[in-house]
């Protein structure tokens, strides 16, 4: 049965969130006047995100695209669900983010927490082994929305678990987010073809509309005339997290200045997916009958790199039975 539960800490900021999909339906977080607004789009009802665009969703068993939907383990060929023109997107048609999770309610010292269970039965969307999944939301008393992703299997398979929410700091209905100040800590992203689907470099930044090692407004150069953005209408691409050895990765930092308010991103995963809404198109009527339109939100999915199951040269996503796929996100807020 699909149920909503409310997260809200100290401070007064709630997190409301369902066990269908591990959707975070909304997020009410103070500006710089503590006055407090919904930032992720979404619906009004846990019914209405049947055909959602993944808003808010827990992403799996694989994030992102893998190419033709089919990817060599040990030598066998594992043919995915393709929902996404030639290749699997987001864990398939019944994907993590359709799926009813049991879900159990506690108290932390750290704030109050969701804690999400599901098995992945053998077969699902084409994966094989039975996957075990734990995803544990926690709303920190120091604004935080911390995510943390386990997972077992009983035969070799792949994973790789994110978060989708559609993000706009001045309020989810707030228009477009082209005035949003982004950093990305990268130096490096993995360039894509015409499908999406990563060609297996790793690419310098360097010189490019997608160098965000220092602030730029979303909508400074996200029209220029480069064969990437034409690629994903935009920018829709993954980048090579400059990594700090045994801890949680910076991986970016979003302002927006009407407001006040900051996000930051941490993850121990290589990568990070900048999206910046442009497949939204005004078909999607949310909260309060808002119209989310072309570029009104953005998303920040800390993830390992697209289609890394058949990609030798990018870090694995295999996970072997006796191994603990382990996974951290925490989206940090704050004022200017």
């Amino acid at each position: 049965m699909a149920e909503v539960f409310n997260l809200t800490n100290k401070t007064g900021s709630t997190a409301k969130v369902s066990n269908l999909g591990g959707i975070v339906m909304s997020l009410l977080i103070p500006d710089k006047e503590s006055n407090l607004s919904d930032i992720v789009c979404g619906y009004d009802q846990i019914e209405e995100y049947e055909n959602s665009p993944y808003f808010g969703c827990l992403v799996g068993r694989y994030g992102n695209r893998i190419a033709d939907g089919k990817f060599i383990l040990n030598g066998q060929t594992h043919e995915l669900a393709t929902n996404n023109g030639p290749n699997h997107l987001h864990g398939g048609i019944n994907g993590f983010d359709k799926v009813e999770w049991d879900a159990v309610e506690k108290i932390t010292p750290e704030g109050p927490s969701l804690v999400l269970s599901y098995l992945s039965r053998d077969g699902e969307e084409g994966y094989p082994g039975n996957l075990s999944v734990e995803a544990t939301y926690t709303l920190t008393h120091e604004n935080e929305l911390k995510l943390e992703y386990r997972a077992t299997t009983d035969q070799p398979t792949i994973v790789n678990l994110t978060h989708h929410s559609y993000f706009n700091l001045a309020g989810h209905d707030a228009g477009n987010v082209l005035d949003h100040k982004v950093m990305i800590n990268a130096d490096k992203l993995t360039p894509v073809n015409e499908n999406l689907i990563p060609t297996g470099e790793i690419q310098s930044v360097e010189g490019t509309p997608l160098d965000f090692r220092e602030y730029h407004r979303i909508g400074d150069r996200i029209n220029d005339d480069h064969n990437q953005l034409k690629f994903g209408l935009g920018y829709d691409h993954n980048w090579v997290i400059n990594q700090s050895p045994n801890k949680l990765n910076y991986c970016a930092k979003v302002i927006e200045e009407n407001s006040g308010r900051v996000m930051e991103v941490y993850s121990d995963a290589p990568g990070v997916q900048f999206y910046s809404g442009n497949f939204l198109d005004g078909s999607n009527i949310g909260k309060g009958g808002a119209v989310y339109n072309h570029r009104n939100a953005f998303c920040m999915e800390p993830q390992h790199f697209p289609d890394s199951p058949n990609q030798p040269n990018f870090p694995t996503t295999t996970l072997n039975p006796g191994e603990t796929y382990k996974h951290t996100i925490i989206y940090k807020f704050s004022s200017i």
